[in-house]
């Protein structure tokens, strides 16, 4: 289990971190009616995404911190970041591939942070899912 605690530990941090971002992003938008760096604000059935982002990321948080504080089962806590991330791929890169012309036509410079935040949440997205599924793999092959 000794390598899997460094995953773990990496999970929590990306899992806090995209919570910060999404959160500093809702917050925003929440407060002030504007979207932060003064990008477009997509929007999904009514709502801005980055509240889903936020919700998103606040599970994983939330499913990380139990395995720390409870000893949750890693398997179960493995495929609620499995299910999550995977779902918030699809959703981040589906909000990025939509940012992709603006970014082509303006240029990198177009974005405050050089990407749409949608991407920097998919980039997180992906790296959880992975580690998770590394996680996962190592777990399933007896080698903790």
């Amino acid at each position: 289990m000794e390598r899997n605690i460094g995953r773990f530990r990496l999970l929590l941090a990306l899992s806090v971190a995209g919570l910060l971002f999404a959160g500093y992003l809702s917050s925003v938008r929440f407060f002030s009616d504007v979207c932060a760096f003064n990008e477009p604000c997509p929007y999904f059935l009514g709502y801005p995404a980055c509240y889903y982002g936020f919700v998103m990321f606040f599970i994983m948080t939330a499913a990380i911190l139990s395995h720390f504080a409870l000893g949750a089962a890693n398997e179960r806590v493995l495929r609620i970041m499995l299910t999550v991330s995977g779902v918030g791929i699809l959703f981040a890169g589906y909000f990025t591939l939509v940012e992709l012309p603006r970014l082509f036509a303006g240029g990198i410079s177009f974005y405050l942070l050089g990407l749409p935040t949608c991407a920097y949440g998919l980039i997180v997205y992906i790296a959880i899912f992975a580690i998770a599924l590394a996680a996962r793999a190592r777990a399933a092959s007896g080698v903790e």
